[in-house]
């Protein structure tokens, strides 16, 4: 059963790649294949944290503009398709609630009732090496680094939402990010 599940990830995951590729030479139909794979997902992803369902179909418009746009960027060696996807729509459904000026934290019991049935990133990513990687060095740096990475790139919260949920200066937990990124970077070879 696990062979089949890693081998239809696999799968998948070639199948997002080709038409990503496809999307960066210019062709819509790659972008509408991608757009058919993971319009469920990103859209979970937006609206969990823009807390609106309209402003969530906003935000995820402009996503696939930006996939459109940057897919020649996409690098298959370096990240996976799906994390690759998610991180452009949690930075657009982030910078949409900067803009609106929108701070508050969206409740767990409406984060529970919010429908998602496409695969978490983590699932499809199961198998993937550099997710590994990355995990292993997240799990060695200190926990106030480890903790605001997590909740800042994982959870979509922003610096201002983590300094007022520790009750650090907002400078410090900018610090954290920075200081753990670089660590992150150093310790995935990338520096």
């Amino acid at each position: 059963m696990h062979e089949a599940n890693s081998a239809a990830r696999s799968e998948n995951r070639t199948v997002l790649v080709s038409a990503i590729h496809l999307a960066a030479s210019g062709d819509a139909a790659g972008l509408h294949r991608v757009y058919d794979l993971t319009s469920a997902k990103l859209f979970g992803i937006c609206l969990r944290i823009c807390a609106d369902r309209e402003a969530a179909e906003d935000v995820l418009q402009d996503v696939y503009v930006k996939v459109w746009r940057r897919a020649a960027s996409f690098d298959d060696t370096r990240a996976s398709p799906i994390s690759w996807l998610a991180t452009i729509a949690r930075n657009a459904a982030v910078d949409w609630r900067r803009a609106e000026h929108r701070h508050d934290a969206v409740p767990d019991e409406a984060m529970a009732g919010i429908a998602d049935d496409a695969p978490l990133a983590d699932v499809i990513m199961e198998g993937d090496e550099e997710r590994r990687r990355l995990l292993v060095c997240i799990e060695g740096l200190p926990s106030d680094q480890s903790g605001a990475i997590r909740s800042a790139f994982l959870q979509g919260m922003t610096y201002q939402q983590l300094a007022e949920r520790s009750g650090t200066p907002l400078g410090t937990v900018k610090s954290w990010i920075r200081r753990g990124m670089l660590r992150l970077k150093d310790c995935l070879g990338h520096g």
